[in-house]
C-alpha cells in the first residue's frame, strides 16, 4: 500500500501538535510534507513550532496547489477550522478536521455540500470515537446489548487547574465551554440516541476570578422516553477525572469512568456494566488517543472502509451543537 502524503494547515487548534505528532508517528501510512501557518499562527502560537518534530514550515498555496498532497488535517484556530477545510475540499484534498467546525453554520454547510459533490473523505476529530469503551458502545452488539436507550448523562469537565485566562478564551466561542468542550458528549449523545426532539441550553458564568465568560454549559435532550444531558465546567476540581459517560439501557446500563486516565504504561479507560444479576468493572490496555483515528482516515482516503460518520451526520451533529450552545 502507498503511503499517503499529507500536510497541516495550522497550528492553533488545542489537539494540532498531537494530531502532528501522531502523523509523525506512523510513518508506514503517512508521508508527512509540513505544515503552513495561516492566519498569524506563526506570532500568535510560536511556542507551539518547537512541537512540530523539526518539519518544515510551507505555504499554503504549496500544499493547496500539489496535487500530490491528497489529504491534510486542519488544525488552525476553531473560528478558521471550516474556512481552511473549504479551500482544500475545493482542491479535492480529503481532510481531517478538527472540532467542532468553525463558528458560522453556512461556511460549515458549504464544506459539507463541497466534500460531498467531490465524494472527498471528510473526518472530524471527536477522540471519543475512537475511545475503546466507547467503540463498544457504539457497536452494533453493543447497542443490541443495551437494548432502548433512556438516558444519557455525558460530563467532559475541564483539567484543573484552569487558569482564568484559559476561562475567559472560553468567551471566543458560541456558548463558551459548550461548544469547545460539549460537543465531544454531544456526538456521543446523538450517535447513540438520535436527533432529539427538542435541545435546552443552560450555559452559565460561574463568574470565579472575575471571568465572564460561560465556563459552565449544560444542555438537556428531549426524546419521546426520557432526557439526556451535557454537564461542561472549567472550573471544577480534578475535573478532568470526572469526565464520564454514563448509558442507562433497558437491559443494561454503563458507566465509563474516567473517560481517560494515565499509568506508567500509558492512557487508558474503565468501564462498569450494571445488570439485574451485578455489575462487571474492566479497564482497557493502553492506547493512544489519536493513532487509531488517523490511521482510520488513512483507511478511508485508501476506500479500505466506509466512514461510519457521513456528511449528513456532521452537519445534522454541527447544528445540534449549536442548539446546545443557545444558538
Amino acid at each position: 500500500m502507498h503511503k499517503i502524503k499529507i500536510a497541516q494547515i495550522g497550528i492553533g487548534h488545542d489537539h494540532a501538535t498531537m494530531i502532528f505528532s501522531s502523523l509523525v508517528a506512523q510513518p508506514e501510512i503517512f508521508d508527512v510534507v509540513g505544515y503552513c501557518l495561516p492566519e498569524e499562527e506563526a506570532t500568535t502560537y510560536a511556542d507551539k513550532v518547537g512541537d512540530m518534530c523539526g518539519y518544515p514550515v510551507i505555504s499554503l498555496e504549496e500544499i493547496l496547489d500539489n496535487p500530490e498532497i491528497v489529504a491534510v488535517t486542519v488544525e488552525t484556530e476553531d473560528k478558521n477550522l471550516s474556512k481552511y477545510a473549504l479551500m482544500a475540499a475545493e482542491c479535492g484534498k480529503h481532510i481531517h478536521m478538527d472540532k467542532p467546525g468553525g463558528f458560522d453554520e453556512a461556511e460549515f454547510e458549504t464544506l459539507i455540500h463541497t466534500v460531498k459533490a467531490k465524494n472527498l473523505v471528510f473526518h472530524t476529530g471527536y477522540m471519543y470515537r475512537y475511545n475503546p469503551e466507547v467503540q463498544k458502545l457504539l457497536s452494533a452488539q453493543g447497542k443490541e446489548e443495551l437494548g432502548e436507550i433512556l438516558s444519557i448523562e455525558a460530563q467532559m469537565d475541564g483539567i484543573w487547574p484552569a487558569t482564568p485566562e484559559k476561562r475567559q478564551w472560553l468567551e471566543r466561542f458560541p456558548g463558551g465551554n459548550m461548544m469547545f468542550l460539549g460537543c465531544h458528549m454531544v456526538d456521543i449523545i446523538l450517535n447513540l440516541q438520535g436527533v432529539p426532539e427538542k435541545i435546552h441550553a443552560f450555559n452559565k458564568c460561574t463568574g470565579m476570578e472575575d471571568v465572564n465568560a460561560l465556563d459552565y454549559g449544560f444542555a438537556v435532550f428531549e426524546y419521546p422516553n426520557g432526557t439526556s444531558f451535557v454537564k461542561v465546567n472549567a472550573r471544577e476540581v480534578i475535573g478532568f477525572d470526572r469526565r464520564q459517560i454514563v448509558v442507562c439501557g433497558a437491559k443494561k446500563s454503563v458507566e465509563i469512568k474516567p473517560l481517560e486516565y494515565y499509568t506508567d504504561l500509558g492512557m487508558h479507560t474503565k468501564a462498569t456494566e450494571f445488570t439485574l444479576d451485578g455489575s462487571i468493572e474492566r479497564s482497557t490496555e493502553p492506547f493512544e488517543r489519536y493513532d487509531e483515528m488517523l490511521s482510520s482516515f488513512a483507511q478511508m482516503v485508501h476506500g479500505e472502509k466506509a466512514n461510519p460518520w457521513d456528511y449528513d451526520y456532521e452537519l445534522t451533529l454541527y447544528r445540534c451543537i449549536m442548539k446546545a450552545c443557545g444558538r
